[in-house]
Protein backbone atom coordinates (compact mmCIF):
# COMPACT_ATOMS: atom_id res chain seq x y z
CA UNK A 1 0.00 0.00 0.00
CA UNK A 2 1.26 3.46 -1.12
CA UNK A 3 1.59 6.29 1.24
CA UNK A 4 1.64 10.18 0.65
CA UNK A 5 3.93 10.86 3.33
CA UNK A 6 6.25 8.67 5.56
CA UNK A 7 3.48 7.43 8.81
CA UNK A 8 5.56 8.18 11.55
CA UNK A 9 5.51 12.22 10.26
CA UNK A 10 1.31 11.71 9.56
CA UNK A 11 1.01 11.04 12.70
CA UNK A 12 2.98 13.72 14.37
CA UNK A 13 1.45 15.81 11.85
CA UNK A 14 -2.30 15.26 13.53
CA UNK A 15 -0.57 15.24 17.11
CA UNK A 16 0.08 18.65 16.26
CA UNK A 17 -3.52 19.15 16.09
CA UNK A 18 -3.48 18.11 19.63
CA UNK A 19 -0.95 21.06 21.23
CA UNK A 20 -3.02 23.46 18.89
CA UNK A 21 -6.68 22.69 20.28
CA UNK A 22 -4.95 24.34 23.92
CA UNK A 23 -3.79 27.66 22.10
CA UNK A 24 -7.11 28.62 19.62
CA UNK A 25 -7.20 31.58 17.47
CA UNK A 26 -8.94 33.57 20.12
CA UNK A 27 -6.39 32.91 23.17
CA UNK A 28 -3.66 33.81 20.86
CA UNK A 29 -5.23 37.40 20.12
CA UNK A 30 -5.49 38.05 23.93
CA UNK A 31 -4.07 41.20 24.96
CA UNK A 32 -0.48 41.79 24.45
CA UNK A 33 -0.39 44.05 27.30
CA UNK A 34 -1.13 40.88 29.45
CA UNK A 35 2.18 39.27 28.22
CA UNK A 36 4.95 38.60 30.18
CA UNK A 37 8.04 37.84 27.92
CA UNK A 38 11.93 36.79 28.43
CA UNK A 39 14.88 37.19 25.77
CA UNK A 40 16.10 33.97 24.39
CA UNK A 41 18.60 31.99 26.57
CA UNK A 42 18.97 28.99 23.99
CA UNK A 43 21.16 29.19 21.39
CA UNK A 44 20.12 28.29 17.79
CA UNK A 45 20.65 24.52 18.04
CA UNK A 46 17.87 24.09 20.45
CA UNK A 47 14.23 24.06 20.27
CA UNK A 48 12.86 27.69 20.68
CA UNK A 49 11.23 28.10 23.75
CA UNK A 50 6.90 27.56 23.64
CA UNK A 51 4.93 29.90 26.23
CA UNK A 52 1.36 29.78 26.92
CA UNK A 53 -0.71 33.25 25.57
CA UNK A 54 -2.11 34.82 28.52
CA UNK A 55 -5.68 34.62 28.98
CA UNK A 56 -8.28 36.99 29.52
CA UNK A 57 -8.08 39.55 32.12
CA UNK A 58 -10.43 38.66 35.14
CA UNK A 59 -13.05 41.21 33.82
CA UNK A 60 -13.49 39.79 29.90
CA UNK A 61 -13.55 36.42 31.65
CA UNK A 62 -17.63 35.12 31.42
CA UNK A 63 -19.54 34.60 34.58
CA UNK A 64 -20.43 30.91 35.69
CA UNK A 65 -22.86 29.76 38.11
CA UNK A 66 -22.06 25.76 38.88
CA UNK A 67 -25.67 24.60 39.62
CA UNK A 68 -25.50 20.83 41.80
CA UNK A 69 -22.06 20.01 43.98
CA UNK A 70 -21.91 16.80 42.91
CA UNK A 71 -18.58 14.39 42.23
CA UNK A 72 -18.01 15.97 38.77
CA UNK A 73 -18.39 19.64 39.55
CA UNK A 74 -16.20 19.41 42.94
CA UNK A 75 -13.43 16.85 41.38
CA UNK A 76 -13.48 17.82 37.40
CA UNK A 77 -15.63 21.18 36.68
CA UNK A 78 -13.80 23.38 39.54
CA UNK A 79 -10.55 22.36 38.84
CA UNK A 80 -10.91 22.38 35.27
CA UNK A 81 -12.33 26.12 35.22
CA UNK A 82 -8.84 27.47 37.31
CA UNK A 83 -7.04 26.22 34.36
CA UNK A 84 -9.97 28.24 32.12
CA UNK A 85 -8.34 31.45 29.89
CA UNK A 86 -11.96 32.83 29.35
CA UNK A 87 -14.20 31.45 32.23
CA UNK A 88 -14.82 32.26 35.74
CA UNK A 89 -16.57 30.63 38.75
CA UNK A 90 -18.82 33.65 40.30
CA UNK A 91 -21.53 31.72 41.99
CA UNK A 92 -22.52 28.44 43.47
CA UNK A 93 -26.24 26.95 43.76
CA UNK A 94 -26.41 23.80 46.27
CA UNK A 95 -28.58 22.06 48.98
CA UNK A 96 -26.27 22.28 51.51
CA UNK A 97 -25.28 25.30 52.40
CA UNK A 98 -21.97 24.19 54.30
CA UNK A 99 -20.47 22.39 51.52
CA UNK A 100 -20.99 25.79 49.37
CA UNK A 101 -19.27 27.99 51.84
CA UNK A 102 -16.40 25.59 52.28
CA UNK A 103 -16.22 25.37 47.97
CA UNK A 104 -16.77 29.04 48.18
CA UNK A 105 -13.40 29.48 50.25
CA UNK A 106 -11.58 27.25 48.08
CA UNK A 107 -12.22 29.13 45.00
CA UNK A 108 -12.64 32.69 46.41
CA UNK A 109 -16.22 33.27 45.97
CA UNK A 110 -18.09 35.46 47.61
CA UNK A 111 -20.40 33.77 50.45
CA UNK A 112 -23.30 36.53 48.65
CA UNK A 113 -22.32 33.59 45.58
CA UNK A 114 -23.84 30.74 47.54
CA UNK A 115 -27.23 30.54 46.51
CA UNK A 116 -29.78 27.67 47.75
CA UNK A 117 -32.07 26.28 44.73
CA UNK A 118 -34.79 28.04 46.24
CA UNK A 119 -33.45 30.97 45.50
CA UNK A 120 -32.02 30.01 41.45
CA UNK A 121 -34.40 32.63 40.21
CA UNK A 122 -31.91 35.65 41.86
CA UNK A 123 -29.59 35.12 39.47
CA UNK A 124 -31.40 37.15 37.23
CA UNK A 125 -29.76 40.02 39.22
CA UNK A 126 -26.69 39.15 39.37
CA UNK A 127 -25.24 40.89 36.36
CA UNK A 128 -22.17 38.99 36.67
CA UNK A 129 -23.40 35.72 35.78
CA UNK A 130 -23.64 35.79 32.57
CA UNK A 131 -23.84 31.77 32.18
CA UNK A 132 -24.68 28.46 34.54
CA UNK A 133 -22.93 25.17 34.54
CA UNK A 134 -26.05 22.40 35.48
CA UNK A 135 -25.00 19.41 36.82
CA UNK A 136 -28.05 18.24 38.37
CA UNK A 137 -29.29 14.86 38.19
CA UNK A 138 -31.05 14.43 34.78
CA UNK A 139 -34.68 14.85 35.90
CA UNK A 140 -33.70 18.65 36.82
CA UNK A 141 -32.30 19.47 33.48
CA UNK A 142 -34.94 20.69 31.72
CA UNK A 143 -36.40 22.79 34.99
CA UNK A 144 -33.14 24.53 35.52
CA UNK A 145 -32.26 25.28 31.88
CA UNK A 146 -35.98 26.67 30.82
CA UNK A 147 -35.11 28.95 34.81
CA UNK A 148 -31.89 30.41 33.63
CA UNK A 149 -32.86 31.25 29.97
CA UNK A 150 -35.81 32.89 31.75
CA UNK A 151 -33.15 34.40 33.23
CA UNK A 152 -31.38 36.05 30.54
CA UNK A 153 -28.36 33.39 30.87
CA UNK A 154 -26.75 31.10 28.68
CA UNK A 155 -26.67 27.09 29.73
CA UNK A 156 -23.98 24.31 29.77
CA UNK A 157 -26.09 21.20 30.93
CA UNK A 158 -24.07 17.85 31.51
CA UNK A 159 -25.42 15.09 29.31
CA UNK A 160 -27.15 13.38 29.26
CA UNK A 161 -29.39 15.89 27.89
CA UNK A 162 -33.25 15.22 29.56
CA UNK A 163 -35.12 11.98 30.17
CA UNK A 164 -36.92 11.74 26.99
CA UNK A 165 -37.05 13.54 23.36
CA UNK A 166 -39.52 15.91 24.16
CA UNK A 167 -37.82 17.76 27.49
CA UNK A 168 -34.94 18.53 25.42
CA UNK A 169 -37.06 20.06 22.93
CA UNK A 170 -38.21 21.84 25.51
CA UNK A 171 -34.79 23.00 26.66
CA UNK A 172 -33.84 24.21 23.22
CA UNK A 173 -36.65 26.64 22.53
CA UNK A 174 -36.46 27.76 25.90
CA UNK A 175 -32.73 28.88 25.31
CA UNK A 176 -33.70 30.18 21.44
CA UNK A 177 -36.73 32.20 22.79
CA UNK A 178 -33.93 33.95 24.90
CA UNK A 179 -31.51 34.43 22.66
CA UNK A 180 -29.71 32.52 24.65
CA UNK A 181 -26.51 29.93 24.11
CA UNK A 182 -27.23 26.03 24.86
CA UNK A 183 -24.79 23.83 24.63
CA UNK A 184 -24.33 19.73 26.32
CA UNK A 185 -21.26 19.13 28.12
CA UNK A 186 -20.18 16.63 25.51
CA UNK A 187 -16.63 16.63 26.73
CA UNK A 188 -15.08 13.87 24.82
CA UNK A 189 -15.52 15.84 21.72
CA UNK A 190 -13.26 18.57 22.84
CA UNK A 191 -10.27 15.60 23.99
CA UNK A 192 -6.99 16.04 22.25
CA UNK A 193 -7.68 12.72 21.50
CA UNK A 194 -10.81 12.51 19.70
CA UNK A 195 -9.95 15.60 17.80
CA UNK A 196 -7.15 14.00 16.32
CA UNK A 197 -9.03 11.24 15.08
CA UNK A 198 -11.86 12.84 13.56
CA UNK A 199 -9.29 15.01 11.61
CA UNK A 200 -7.77 11.70 10.37
CA UNK A 201 -10.71 9.73 9.72
CA UNK A 202 -11.96 13.37 7.27
CA UNK A 203 -9.05 13.18 5.87
CA UNK A 204 -9.26 9.42 4.98
CA UNK A 205 -6.39 8.40 6.73
CA UNK A 206 -8.01 4.92 7.95
CA UNK A 207 -9.78 4.87 4.54
CA UNK A 208 -14.06 3.98 4.81
CA UNK A 209 -15.46 3.06 7.99
CA UNK A 210 -16.41 0.08 8.25
CA UNK A 211 -17.30 -0.87 11.97
CA UNK A 212 -17.08 -0.14 15.30
CA UNK A 213 -17.15 -1.75 18.51
CA UNK A 214 -17.14 -0.18 21.87
CA UNK A 215 -17.41 -1.73 25.91
CA UNK A 216 -18.39 1.37 28.64
CA UNK A 217 -19.00 -0.58 31.93
CA UNK A 218 -18.45 0.07 35.76
CA UNK A 219 -19.41 -1.63 38.58
CA UNK A 220 -22.36 0.67 40.62
CA UNK A 221 -22.68 0.16 44.48
CA UNK A 222 -24.43 1.62 46.30
CA UNK A 223 -28.43 0.91 45.58
CA UNK A 224 -29.57 4.22 46.81
CA UNK A 225 -27.49 6.32 44.18
CA UNK A 226 -30.04 8.83 42.41
CA UNK A 227 -28.72 6.89 39.17
CA UNK A 228 -30.35 3.60 40.11
CA UNK A 229 -34.00 5.51 40.67
CA UNK A 230 -36.16 5.97 37.31
CA UNK A 231 -37.29 9.01 38.03
CA UNK A 232 -34.47 10.98 38.19
CA UNK A 233 -31.89 8.99 35.97
CA UNK A 234 -34.47 7.92 33.09
CA UNK A 235 -33.00 4.71 32.77
CA UNK A 236 -29.76 2.79 34.05
CA UNK A 237 -26.71 2.59 32.53
CA UNK A 238 -27.85 3.57 28.74
CA UNK A 239 -28.01 7.07 29.31
CA UNK A 240 -25.63 7.29 32.22
CA UNK A 241 -22.58 5.34 30.23
CA UNK A 242 -23.97 3.99 27.13
CA UNK A 243 -24.50 7.81 25.50
CA UNK A 244 -20.42 7.73 25.30
CA UNK A 245 -20.08 4.81 22.94
CA UNK A 246 -23.49 6.49 20.64
CA UNK A 247 -22.19 9.87 20.54
CA UNK A 248 -18.70 9.01 19.60
CA UNK A 249 -19.37 7.03 17.03
CA UNK A 250 -21.86 9.68 15.56
CA UNK A 251 -19.46 12.22 16.06
CA UNK A 252 -16.42 10.28 14.61
CA UNK A 253 -18.21 8.82 11.27
CA UNK A 254 -20.21 11.68 10.89
CA UNK A 255 -23.24 9.79 10.05
CA UNK A 256 -27.04 9.59 11.22
CA UNK A 257 -28.32 5.70 12.29
CA UNK A 258 -31.15 5.29 10.38
CA UNK A 259 -31.86 1.54 12.34
CA UNK A 260 -31.02 0.87 15.68
CA UNK A 261 -31.50 -2.92 17.19
CA UNK A 262 -31.11 -2.91 21.05
CA UNK A 263 -31.44 -5.64 24.25
CA UNK A 264 -31.38 -4.78 28.14
CA UNK A 265 -31.10 -7.04 31.01
CA UNK A 266 -31.34 -7.25 35.32
CA UNK A 267 -30.10 -9.58 37.36
CA UNK A 268 -33.40 -10.98 39.37
CA UNK A 269 -33.06 -9.86 42.63
CA UNK A 270 -30.49 -7.83 42.60
CA UNK A 271 -31.51 -4.68 44.77
CA UNK A 272 -29.86 -2.62 42.36
CA UNK A 273 -31.79 -3.13 39.48
CA UNK A 274 -35.27 -3.05 40.63
CA UNK A 275 -35.88 0.60 39.08
CA UNK A 276 -33.23 0.60 36.03
CA UNK A 277 -31.62 -1.71 33.52
CA UNK A 278 -28.44 -3.24 34.52
CA UNK A 279 -26.93 -4.06 30.86
CA UNK A 280 -27.92 -3.03 27.31
CA UNK A 281 -25.95 -4.20 24.10
CA UNK A 282 -27.17 -2.38 20.92
CA UNK A 283 -26.12 -2.09 17.19
CA UNK A 284 -26.64 0.81 15.10
CA UNK A 285 -27.02 0.74 11.41
CA UNK A 286 -26.18 3.87 9.28
CA UNK A 287 -26.53 4.69 5.19
CA UNK A 288 -23.30 4.13 4.37
CA UNK A 289 -23.59 0.33 5.47
CA UNK A 290 -21.12 1.53 8.63
CA UNK A 291 -22.37 -0.03 11.71
CA UNK A 292 -21.90 -0.39 15.66
CA UNK A 293 -21.66 -3.20 18.36
CA UNK A 294 -21.86 -1.39 22.00
CA UNK A 295 -22.34 -3.23 25.07
CA UNK A 296 -22.61 -0.85 28.45
CA UNK A 297 -22.73 -2.51 31.94
CA UNK A 298 -23.06 -1.26 35.70
CA UNK A 299 -22.53 -4.70 36.79
CA UNK A 300 -18.83 -5.44 35.21
CA UNK A 301 -15.33 -4.06 36.20
CA UNK A 302 -14.72 -0.82 34.60
CA UNK A 303 -14.08 -1.14 30.43
CA UNK A 304 -13.40 2.13 28.61
CA UNK A 305 -12.74 1.48 25.21
CA UNK A 306 -13.68 1.19 20.86
CA UNK A 307 -12.13 0.13 18.10
CA UNK A 308 -12.94 1.86 14.62
CA UNK A 309 -12.06 -0.32 11.55
CA UNK A 310 -11.30 1.33 8.56
CA UNK A 311 -10.42 -0.28 4.99
CA UNK A 312 -6.85 0.97 4.91
CA UNK A 313 -5.97 0.96 9.08
CA UNK A 314 -7.96 0.39 12.79
CA UNK A 315 -7.95 2.83 15.42
CA UNK A 316 -8.70 1.88 18.83
CA UNK A 317 -8.97 3.94 22.38
CA UNK A 318 -8.14 2.53 25.58
CA UNK A 319 -9.26 3.94 27.58
CA UNK A 320 -11.24 5.91 25.23
CA UNK A 321 -13.91 7.75 27.40
CA UNK A 322 -12.43 8.41 30.62
CA UNK A 323 -11.74 11.96 32.42
CA UNK A 324 -7.68 11.37 32.41
CA UNK A 325 -5.50 9.37 30.62
CA UNK A 326 -6.75 8.21 27.41
CA UNK A 327 -5.00 6.40 25.27
CA UNK A 328 -5.05 6.14 21.22
CA UNK A 329 -2.90 3.83 18.67
CA UNK A 330 -3.39 3.53 15.16
CA UNK A 331 -2.46 0.17 12.94
CA UNK A 332 -1.51 -0.33 9.51
CA UNK A 333 0.04 -2.37 7.34
CA UNK A 334 3.29 -0.45 5.66
CA UNK A 335 5.95 -1.99 3.57
CA UNK A 336 4.07 -5.55 4.09
CA UNK A 337 4.22 -5.27 7.95
CA UNK A 338 1.62 -4.46 10.78
CA UNK A 339 3.37 -1.31 12.09
CA UNK A 340 1.27 0.35 15.33
CA UNK A 341 1.91 4.04 16.61
CA UNK A 342 0.80 5.12 19.96
CA UNK A 343 -0.01 8.98 19.48
CA UNK A 344 1.51 10.59 22.56
CA UNK A 345 0.06 12.57 25.22
CA UNK A 346 -1.39 16.14 24.74
CA UNK A 347 -1.41 18.14 28.21
CA UNK A 348 -4.49 19.26 27.56
CA UNK A 349 -7.72 18.51 29.98
CA UNK A 350 -11.13 18.03 28.14
CA UNK A 351 -12.77 19.64 30.73
CA UNK A 352 -11.12 23.37 30.21
CA UNK A 353 -10.92 22.91 26.39
CA UNK A 354 -14.71 22.38 26.95
CA UNK A 355 -15.37 25.45 29.09
CA UNK A 356 -12.99 27.54 27.15
CA UNK A 357 -15.04 27.10 23.53
CA UNK A 358 -18.34 27.60 25.73
CA UNK A 359 -17.23 31.00 26.94
CA UNK A 360 -15.70 31.61 24.02
CA UNK A 361 -18.58 30.98 21.68
CA UNK A 362 -20.47 33.49 24.56
CA UNK A 363 -18.02 36.57 24.33
CA UNK A 364 -17.79 35.92 20.37
CA UNK A 365 -21.54 35.39 19.81
CA UNK A 366 -20.82 32.21 17.50
CA UNK A 367 -22.40 29.26 17.75
CA UNK A 368 -21.22 26.49 20.20
CA UNK A 369 -20.35 22.92 18.60
CA UNK A 370 -22.38 21.10 20.51
CA UNK A 371 -25.51 22.38 21.08
CA UNK A 372 -29.12 21.42 22.30
CA UNK A 373 -29.65 19.42 19.18
CA UNK A 374 -26.63 17.12 19.55
CA UNK A 375 -28.05 15.90 23.05
CA UNK A 376 -31.30 15.70 21.35
CA UNK A 377 -30.35 13.52 18.78
CA UNK A 378 -28.61 11.10 21.04
CA UNK A 379 -31.97 11.00 23.26
CA UNK A 380 -33.91 10.04 19.95
CA UNK A 381 -31.56 7.23 19.34
CA UNK A 382 -32.12 5.85 23.26
CA UNK A 383 -35.16 6.29 23.07
CA UNK A 384 -35.40 3.99 19.68
CA UNK A 385 -33.37 1.09 21.45
CA UNK A 386 -35.52 1.05 24.61
CA UNK A 387 -38.15 0.74 22.24
CA UNK A 388 -36.34 -1.93 20.31
CA UNK A 389 -35.44 -4.14 23.68
CA UNK A 390 -39.17 -3.67 24.25
CA UNK A 391 -40.45 -4.74 20.71
CA UNK A 392 -37.78 -7.35 20.92
CA UNK A 393 -37.93 -5.50 16.77
CA UNK A 394 -34.94 -3.05 14.62
CA UNK A 395 -36.45 0.49 15.11
CA UNK A 396 -36.49 2.82 11.91
CA UNK A 397 -35.08 6.10 12.82
CA UNK A 398 -35.42 9.48 10.94
CA UNK A 399 -32.79 11.62 10.03
CA UNK A 400 -32.51 14.75 12.06
CA UNK A 401 -34.62 17.79 10.90
CA UNK A 402 -31.10 19.78 10.55
CA UNK A 403 -27.44 20.05 11.76
CA UNK A 404 -26.89 18.90 15.02
CA UNK A 405 -23.02 20.11 15.60
CA UNK A 406 -22.26 23.63 15.35
CA UNK A 407 -18.57 25.04 14.59
CA UNK A 408 -15.64 22.60 15.40
CA UNK A 409 -13.69 23.99 18.30
CA UNK A 410 -10.19 24.21 16.92
CA UNK A 411 -11.40 26.44 14.15
CA UNK A 412 -14.41 28.33 16.08
CA UNK A 413 -11.91 29.43 18.65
Amino acid sequence: MKHDQPPRRDFLRYVGTVAALSTPALQAAASEQNRVSFPPIFDKSEKPEKTEPPGDSWDERVGIAVVGLGRIAIDEMLPAFQRSKHAKVVALVTGDREKGLKVARQYNIPESGVLDYKDYDKLAQMPDVKSVYIALPNNMHLEYTVRAARAGKHVLCEKPMANSAAECRQMIDACRKAGRQLMIAYRSQYEAFDRTLVNMIREKKLGALKEFNSVNSQNMGDPRHWRLKKALAGGGTLPDIGIYCINAVRFLSGEEPTEVFGSIWSTPGDARFREVEESCQFVLRFPSGFSATCSTSYSAHKSQMFRLNGFEAWADMDPAYAYHGNKLRITRVVDGKDQTTEIPAGKTNQFTLMIDHFASCIQQNKDVHTPGEEGLQDQRIMDAIYESARSGRVVKLKPPAGKTRGPEPDSAD
